[in-house]
């Protein structure tokens, strides 16, 4: 199975863009999953990591795959 390399950024909140105050935050990760599929490493990555996972709101959660070569 191929190597992925997965990270959650939290975008930002309606208000914090209206604030001028919007800025992107690295939530979780980067972390590397084996699994078959990109989509796979993502699920995989959010379910074997739901303390940090889910202290975002999954609105405004961005999950990034990307394979590892």
């Amino acid at each position: 199975m191929p190597l992925f390399e997965v990270a959650i950024l939290e975008m930002p909140s309606k208000k914090e863009l209206e604030d001028g105050t919007a800025v992107e935050r690295l939530a979780f990760g980067p972390k590397f999953v084996v699994a078959k599929d990109a989509q796979s490493a993502a699920i995989r990555a959010v379910l074997d990591n739901a303390g940090d996972a889910g202290k975002v709101d999954q609105a405004r959660m961005q999950v990034l795959v990307r394979p590892f070569a």
